[in-house]
């Protein structure tokens, strides 16, 4: 896959585009049947399939307190999009100059023109330009004056009777719930941090004998505090595992942590990368009477997400 950080760069159009755009935050069933659409109609053009999306996420810089935590970040949504099957992600850095100009403009000089779009895939609520001002039925507009089709999906419904659509929105929530099941099934698959290993208060080995890889969390959701299973991807391979996110109020320390036990693993990780996927919450934070009592629960948390994770890990 072909990516363009800056359009400025693009100096003929590409051949027969179509084209989605959207700030694909989770990259979601959702999004996916996008994509999939959006590379049948390039097949059936001959032509190229693209993807628009933008850094940093527009509500970070159109509201002055608009921070969401992301469910994935740039680097992980950049893999998914491409193991989706797109031939070139575009993505654009979000400024205000760049939210200031009109529907027309963006459609006419930067769609059109600059990448040559013969066709867009959108959703029924799309919105573009300034404050917002162009939507679908503008978007058909220009296509019959411009020269291109455009193709608006249907929503894709959640599999969850109290949910609605599936969304970016509705996936955060759960997260954040941890409801780490129906969040997955939204997704496609697990949800997913990613980090390099950092040093903690060294206490899972030494006091509890129980090693824990520590990460430092960037702009990521965190899921709800708690216990979970995990599946560790770490150095092209797949391990069994136990989270921990919190306050270990065990210790009355009041420091956050992001931490993982990879089960059977000995190796040092100190400043490596791993990817930590949420496959079920077994618990929450507990206050214990002491470490042999934590230590009791531990055990039973482990035997617990080998359990759980089995299945996970056959394939």
């Amino acid at each position: 896959m072909q990516i363009i950080q800056d359009i400025e760069t693009i100096k003929e159009p590409f051949k027969s585009a179509v084209i989605t755009i959207g700030n694909f935050d989770g990259v979601h069933i959702g999004h996916q049947a996008l994509f999939h659409e959006v590379i049948e109609r390039a097949e059936a053009m001959d032509g190229t399939a693209i993807a628009m999306t933008f850094d940093p996420h527009p509500i970070r810089v159109i509201k002055r307190n608009g921070n969401p935590p992301l469910i994935t970040l740039y680097e992980q949504k950049a893999e998914l999009i491409e193991k989706a099957g797109i031939d070139v992600l575009i993505c654009i850095p979000f400024t205000m100059d760049f939210a200031a100009l009109s529907a027309r403009t963006f459609v006419e000089e930067i769609l059109v023109k600059r990448i040559g779009m013969k066709a867009i895939v959108v959703g029924q609520d799309y919105t573009f330009g300034n404050r917002r001002e162009g939507n679908v039925e503008l978007l058909k507009q220009y296509a019959a004056e411009m020269g291109f089709e455009v193709i608006v999906a249907e929503w894709i419904q959640s599999t969850n009777a109290d949910s609605d659509r599936i969304s970016s929105t509705a996936i955060r929530e759960l997260v954040m719930e941890g409801d780490m099941e129906k969040a997955g099934k939204m997704l496609g698959r697990n949800y997913q941090i990613r980090g390099t290993v950092a040093r903690g208060r060294d206490r899972g080995g030494k006091l509890l004998g129980i090693p824990t890889a520590n990460i430092n969390l960037q702009d990521e959701l965190c899921p709800k505090a708690g216990v979970y299973a995990v599946i560790v991807n770490y150095n092209g391979r797949r391990y069994p595992g136990v989270a921990n996110i919190g306050y270990s109020p065990t210790f009355d320390d009041n420091v956050f942590t992001v931490e993982a036990h990879i089960l059977g693993f000995k190796k040092d990780i100190y400043g490596e990368k791993i990817m930590v996927n949420f496959v079920q919450r077994l618990r929450g934070e507990i206050k214990f009477s002491g470490i042999d009592e934590l230590i009791e629960q531990i055990d039973r948390d482990i035997a617990k997400a080998r359990e759980i994770l089995a299945p996970h890990l056959k394939t």
